[in-house]
């Protein structure tokens, strides 16, 4: 592993931007502000709903492991669901953000970061003059659990390409895979518009728990017996893309782009930001660590 010198300066917004809706899991509504940043800031979330702002970084060592989404904590304050958000900086490669808030959840909108890419794009971006040091991977870093894993190599370009294979057990799901190397270009038309999905008996258990109770079959995708309820995919292989968008906002946690072939089968959260803990390790350590020793 180690650092080198990227083809493109760090870059902001060009202007502030509001994007408003209401968080999945709270029902509560949020308005957040995407604001320009200075360089060598990184994205920063600034929540305003308490008696004084708390600022909590995109990174790593602030994530809070929750289950079907990545959540960061700092003390006991929790904000939810960064993921969507995280995933359409990276993508677009906005390095530096301050994004303020007056909720503890991001919106859900439709499932997708197509919103937050509509308003970034509406913004445009600004070149910070200063250097972009990403961490490159320069030999293969792997990570698995049970019969899921997710591994880096060296990268084919001066960037990340993904390659996400889906298994799952339901049967109007499948097996999918998307690979692509993550461009703003690409990121915009073949990942930004894939959408959130859970099974019919994942939302009952979700309602049963009070949670999600305002949020419709249009802004879900929801398989039952029967295939996709109330809603058509974008594309037939839309929950492997998915998947695809929040890993790439899960490897925005290194604080840093990733330039690397990152593959994953059946990775989630979790084991997403086990390989972003390992390619810091890796980082620290000049790349004197081998990838037995990520083995688990």
């Amino acid at each position: 592993m180690a650092t080198a010198p990227c083809l493109r300066s760090q870059q902001t917004l060009r202007r502030p931007v509001q994007i408003a809706g209401v968080g999945y899991w709270s029902g509560q509504s949020v308005t957040l502000e995407c604001h320009p940043a200075p360089a060598e800031t990184g994205v920063v979330l600034v929540c305003t709903d308490g008696p004084s702002p708390v600022r909590l970084r995109l990174a790593i060592s602030n994530r809070s492991d929750s289950p079907a989404r990545t959540n960061l904590r700092v003390g006991d304050f929790r904000v939810e669901m960064v993921e969507h958000l995280a995933s359409s900086l990276a993508g677009l490669g906005i390095d530096c953000c301050e994004v303020r808030l007056n909720a503890r959840e991001l919106p859900g909108l439709d499932g997708s970061s197509s919103a937050y890419v509509e308003a970034f794009d509406e913004a445009g971006l600004e070149d910070l003059g200063a250097a972009l040091r990403p961490i490159v991977v320069r030999e293969p870093v792997r990570v698995e659990e049970g019969n899921a894993w997710i591994e880096a190599t060296p990268p084919v370009f001066a960037g990340l390409s993904v390659d996400y294979t889906l298994e799952h057990a339901h049967p109007h799901i499948g097996t999918q895979r998307v690979a692509l190397d993550v461009t703003p270009q690409a990121y915009r038309e073949q990942l930004a518009a894939a959408r959130t999905f859970v099974t019919a008996d994942e939302a009952a258990k979700l309602l049963e728990a009070g949670l999600g109770r305002h949020v419709t079959r249009a802004e879900l995708l929801v398989f039952g017996d029967d295939g996709l309820e109330e809603n058509v995919l974008r594309w037939p292989d839309e929950c492997a893309r998915h998947k695809a968008l929040d890993l790439v906002g899960d490897l925005a946690l290194a604080g840093r782009p990733v330039h690397a072939v990152v593959c994953a089968c059946r990775s989630g959260h979790r084991l997403n930001a086990r390989l972003v803990n390992s390619l810091l390790a890796h980082d620290r350590a000049g790349g004197d660590a081998t990838s037995r020793g990520n083995r688990r």
